[in-house]
C-alpha cells in the first residue's frame, strides 16, 4: 500500500507542477473551438463519472442526519431531499465546464481532437473499461517487486558488511 500511495502522490506532483507550468503560458481564455474540443475529451474519457455519486450520496446522508431527529417526519424528509438535490442537479453543467477549462488549459485543440478520437474508439473505450484493473495489477506487481528489491539489497549488503566488518559481529 505504502507504494501506491507514494507513486499516487507522485503523479499527482508532477500534474499540479504540469498545470502551474502551462498556466501562465494559456492565461488568456481558450476559444469555443477549444473548449468544445475539452468537452468532447472530456467525454470520451468518462472523466466526469467519478462525481456521478456526489449528489446521491449527499442526500442520503443528509437524510439520515435529518430523520435521525426527526424519525416521525422521515417520509417528508426524504421527499423534501429529493425535491432539493434534483433542483440542485443542473448545476453539475457547472462542473462539466470547469474541467473543459482545465483540460482546455492543459492541451491544445488538436491534442484534445486527439484525446477524444481515441478514446472514442474501441481501443481507447477498453482502456477505460480495463484501464483500472490495469492499474490495479500492475501496482500489486510493483509492490511485490518493491519487497523482493529490498529483500535481496537488504540480503545482499548483510553479506558484504559482514566482509566489510568481520569483527564487529
Amino acid at each position: 500500500m505504502a507504494l501506491t500511495t507514494h507513486l499516487r502522490r507522485g503523479f499527482l506532483a508532477v500534474v499540479a507542477l504540469g498545470a502551474l507550468s502551462a498556466a501562465p503560458a494559456m492565461a488568456q481564455e481558450p476559444s469555443a473551438s477549444h473548449l468544445s474540443a475539452a468537452r468532447e475529451a472530456v467525454a470520451a474519457i468518462d472523466t466526469t463519472n467519478q462525481f456521478d455519486e456526489i449528489l446521491p450520496n449527499a442526500a442520503t446522508q443528509i437524510k439520515a442526519e435529518l430523520i435521525v431527529n426527526n424519525p416521525n417526519l422521515q417520509s417528508q424528509i426524504s421527499d423534501m431531499v429529493d425535491d432539493n438535490a434534483i433542483a440542485l442537479a443542473p448545476r453539475r453543467a457547472d462542473l462539466e465546464n470547469e474541467i473543459a477549462r482545465i483540460y482546455a488549459r492543459m492541451f491544445t485543440e488538436q491534442e484534445l481532437r486527439e484525446i477524444a478520437q481515441f478514446y472514442a474508439s474501441p481501443a481507447g473505450r477498453k482502456l477505460i473499461t480495463q484501464g483500472p484493473g490495469a492499474t490495479r495489477e500492475t501496482m500489486a506487481a510493483a509492490e511485490i517487486w518493491a519487497n523482493g528489491i529490498v529483500r535481496d539489497l537488504r540480503n545482499t549488503s548483510e553479506t558484504a558488511m559482514r566482509e566489510l566488518a568481520p569483527a564487529a559481529q
